[in-house]
């Protein structure tokens, strides 16, 4: 079973290719529910070394950071092996 943990934002990367699919649309409508409910459903995020990639979650990753958070709830899960 995977566990929701607290994680730095700034140890988050996104690749240059996710980042291509961001809407700051989306990020505004996120960060306000986030303000009104907070943050309900964890991102992805696999451990590469030093820092942690994100798998899936761009938007609400973007939302904390607009909202000033320093850390964001995600599940770390396992690099797909090829």
């Amino acid at each position: 079973m995977l566990k929701d943990q607290k994680i730095p934002i700034a140890e988050v990367y996104v690749p240059a290719k996710r980042r291509l699919t961001l809407n700051p649309q989306t990020v505004e409508q996120l960060a306000d529910a986030i303000l009104e409910e907070g943050q309900k459903s964890p991102i992805m995020v696999r451990h590469d070394g030093e820092r942690y990639v994100l798998v899936e979650g761009l938007h609400r990753l973007e939302a904390c950071r607009a909202l000033g958070e320093d850390s964001i709830t995600a599940i770390l899960v396992q690099a797909r092996k090829h």
